[in-house]
């Protein structure tokens, strides 16, 4: 097979492309920017473009395939070069069907979740013994890579609700039609490419149809937007409704029983209990046992950002976590508060994507910040202004979040001096976000206010 790839440095595309190479294909691409992660693991690969932007030249008969990233414009001279020539033109998700088409299927849809829960599903698995392969949209401790092509009979897919390509509008999820799929809940995202909540929840009802005859829906069912829409959706396949499985916590540890088997955890939160009981399931379906889910669950510390612990103190934790939408707000807020009760909580919220800054949207966030005991939302001139989206108003953002005390704040040496100056003694700092705060070292200052913190402990600051 011969693949060349048009926007090879993206995220996850960059990724298919060494998969493939690894499998034995012949890969070229181009790209007009690559960056780092991409830049050098391309390099290493040996399949780095010798230079950046478009070459039509490069778009010849004999390629078997072309696959379109997200980053290519409609315009592209290359897309162009592959249409005139009648190619076969891929976005990435059509790609992934193309090489899973006799695989079993396991896709993970959802507003939340998804990443959590295909991962839950790649570490047992992976720690099981399991041959498989798997598309995620995070970076996997145990992974080398977020995406693998093999010969593998089953692959994991999270399913992401975006738009495929530039010229393929549809949702990625849309082109998996998977065998075994979790819907992991409902909540309106993406407003700049699905305008009303009908149109939203209209993906997911077309998801559910693609489920292939004889397989398998698990779905959230204390979600009642996704119940009531599983409800009136028929197939021919099962349907397997989920909740939060039963947990104890002691100590700060959350304890889970699945089927009589029992163990301590190193994720917590409703949600992340929940996207257990959905990876559980899905594991029984492909074979695994309880006993074996259990073991091999137990030691999963989660995705990137996802609930991620940056540092921990005496009496101080830091976490990092994805959360923007307001459904995910409110269920990391909640989980980090249900953990420790006794701990303030400490939340700052970046309003980054398209949806959060959209003046129109903010009323979504209503209540999402309530348990929070001091809550922040940062944004930045320099997000709006990417975006090409008209400046936000610090009292459109108050009125819309209507938590009390709400402290909103738009540059980011504001924020570093604002985070420096907190007394975090029995505390938790919660860091959600899809960006990076405008540049601000989040890492850096997370590794030194413990140390700070851990100093005054011992008498020594």
């Amino acid at each position: 097979m011969i693949v060349h790839f048009i926007a090879i440095g993206g995220s996850v595309m960059h990724q298919l492309a060494i998969a493939l190479s690894e499998k034995g294909y012949q890969v070229t691409g181009s790209d007009d920017e690559i960056f780092e992660p991409a830049l050098s693991n391309l390099a290493k690969a040996g399949i780095l473009p010798p230079e950046t932007g478009w070459y039509p030249e490069k778009i010849n008969p004999n390629l078997d395939a072309v696959i379109l990233g997200m980053h290519a414009k409609e315009d592209n001279p290359e897309l162009k070069k592959a249409r005139e020539l009648g190619l076969k033109i891929y976005s990435f998700p059509e790609y992934i069907y193309q090489e899973s088409r006799k695989k079993t299927r396991v896709v993970v849809g959802g507003s939340h979740g998804k990443t959590t829960t295909t991962s839950m599903i790649m570490h047992v698995l992976r720690k099981s013994g399991r041959d498989f392969d798997y598309m995620v949209g995070a970076k996997l401790h145990g992974f080398d890579q977020s995406v693998n092509i093999s010969h593998a009979p089953v692959i994991i897919c999270e399913g992401d609700e975006y738009p495929a390509s530039a010229i393929e509008k549809r949702p990625k999820f849309h082109f998996l039609f998977p065998q075994i799929a979790i819907l992991t809940g409902i909540a309106w995202d993406h407003i700049n490419v699905f305008p009303s909540f009908e149109l939203y929840l209209e993906q997911f009802r077309i998801f559910i149809k693609s489920i292939q005859p004889g397989g398998t829906l698990i779905y959230n069912n204390t979600d009642p937007v996704l119940n009531k829409l599983v409800a009136e959706t028929e197939g021919k396949f099962g349907k397997q409704p989920y909740g939060i499985p039963a947990y104890s916590i002691k100590n700060g540890v959350t304890f889970v029983e699945i089927e009589g088997f029992s163990a301590p955890l190193e994720v917590f939160g409703d949600h992340n209990l929940m996207n257990l009981q959905a990876a559980w399931l899905a594991c029984k379906e492909l074979g695994l046992t309880a006993r074996e889910f259990i073991e091999n669950i137990k030691d999963f510390s989660g995705a990137a950002k996802r609930l991620e612990l940056l540092s921990r103190g005496e009496n101080l934790n830091i976490y990092r976590d994805f959360a923007h939408a307001p459904s995910k707000v409110t269920a990391t807020i909640n989980a980090v508060k249900k953990q420790f009760p006794d701990r303030k909580l400490i939340a700052v919220l970046e309003l980054h994507t398209y949806s959060s800054l959209n003046k129109d949207f903010m009323r979504e966030y209503r209540n999402s910040m309530e348990k929070a005991d001091v809550a922040v939302v940062f944004y930045s001139s320099h997000a709006l202004q990417l975006k090409r989206l008209p400046e936000l108003a610090k009292n459109d953002v108050y009125e819309g979040f209507d938590k009390e005390g709400l402290i909103i704040i738009n540059e980011k040496s504001t924020l570093g001096d604002w985070l420096a100056q907190q007394s975090y003694k029995n505390a938790n700092l919660l860091l959600m976000s899809s960006g990076n705060y405008d540049g601000l070292d989040i890492v850096g200052f997370a590794k030194k206010e413990t140390e700070n913190q851990e100093a005054a402990n011992k008498g020594i600051r």
